[in-house]
C-alpha cells in the first residue's frame, strides 16, 4: 500500500471518530415553554394553564417574577395570535374576503350593463337589422318583389302590345321610378341605426305603400289591355271582319226564360 493512500484511510478514519464523539456529546433539549410560546405565537392555543413558568403556592415562585411579574404581567391576558378570533391576520383575511364579495358583485353589475348594453345595440344596429326575426320569418318574402324586381319580373307575363303601350305611354317608366323611391326607402330603414319598434313600423307602411302601389299597377296594366281589346274590336268593325250571329225576337225570349230559370229568390 502506497503512504498516499494510507495517510487519505488516516484522514477518513479521524474524520469519522470526530464526528460520532460530536454526535454522541449531543442530546435533544425538550422545553415546553418554548414549545408552548411557539405554538402561541401563530395559531394553535392560547391556553392559560400553559404559560410557564407559573406563580406556584402563594405566587412566591421567583421565576415567575422575574419573567411575568415584573417586566410583562398582562402579556398572557390578552391572545396575541394573528389567527385568533380578533388578530390582525384574521381581519385581513375577513377584510379580503370582503373586498372579494364587493368586486364579485362590482363584476355582475357591469356585466349586466354591458349585457343591456350588447342587446340594445343588436336591437338598434343597422348592421344587424336582417338579423330580426321578424324580418326573416314576414317582411324579407314580403319585400323581396320589391328588393329584387327587373323588367322581367314586371313585363315578363304580358303581351307584347301590352308591354309595348306601358313603355310608349310612360306608365312603365313611372311605376319603376316609385319602386326605386320605395326601395331606396326600405334600404334606409335597413341600414339605419334605429330602436326596433320604430323600424318595424317603417316596415308596416312600407308594405302598406308597396301593395297600394301594385294595386295602381295592376288597374293600370288591366285598363291598358282593355284599351287594346277595345281598340282592335273597334278596328274589327269599321273594317268589318266581325261575323254578327243571326239574331231573331225568339231568341231574346229563349234568353229571358233561362234566365228565370236560374234565378234564385
Amino acid at each position: 500500500m502506497s503512504l498516499e493512500l494510507k495517510l487519505f484511510c488516516l484522514s477518513l478514519l479521524a474524520i469519522s471518530l470526530i464526528l460520532s464523539g460530536r454526535s454522541q456529546a449531543q442530546s435533544i433539549i425538550k422545553d415546553d415553554a418554548v414549545d408552548n410560546q411557539s405554538q402561541r405565537m401563530v395559531f394553535q392555543q392560547w391556553d392559560q394553564n400553559k404559560f410557564y413558568p407559573k406563580k406556584g403556592f402563594l405566587s412566591l415562585n421567583p421565576y415567575y417574577w422575574l419573567v411575568w411579574g415584573f417586566f410583562d404581567p398582562g402579556y398572557h391576558n390578552n391572545d396575541l395570535r394573528p389567527l385568533s378570533a380578533n388578530g390582525q391576520q384574521t381581519q385581513r383575511l375577513a377584510l379580503v374576503a370582503t373586498m372579494n364579495g364587493i368586486d364579485s358583485r362590482y363584476k355582475l353589475q357591469s356585466d349586466t350593463a354591458r349585457n343591456t348594453a350588447l342587446s340594445q345595440i343588436a336591437s338598434q344596429s343597422g348592421l344587424l337589422s336582417d338579423a330580426d326575426p321578424l324580418w326573416l320569418l314576414y317582411y324579407r318574402q314580403q319585400f323581396n318583389p320589391l328588393l329584387n324586381y327587373s323588367p322581367v319580373s314586371i313585363l315578363g307575363g304580358m303581351p307584347p302590345p301590352v308591354s309595348a303601350k306601358l313603355i310608349s305611354e310612360g306608365l312603365y317608366g313611372w311605376y319603376t321610378g316609385e319602386l326605386d323611391k320605395l326601395k331606396e326607402r326600405l334600404n334606409g330603414a335597413r341600414s339605419t341605426d334605429m330602436d326596433r319598434g320604430s323600424r318595424i313600423m317603417a316596415y308596416y307602411r312600407m308594405l302598406n305603400e308597396y301593395k297600394n302601389l301594385s294595386s295602381v299597377w295592376a288597374i293600370r296594366t288591366s285598363t291598358v289591355q282593355k284599351t287594346i281589346d277595345m281598340s282592335g274590336r273597334q278596328q274589327a268593325l269599321q273594317k268589318g271582319t266581325i261575323a254578327i250571329p243571326n239574331w231573331s225576337p225568339g231568341s231574346d225570349v229563349e234568353i229571358a226564360k233561362k234566365v228565370l230559370q236560374n234565378a234564385k229568390y
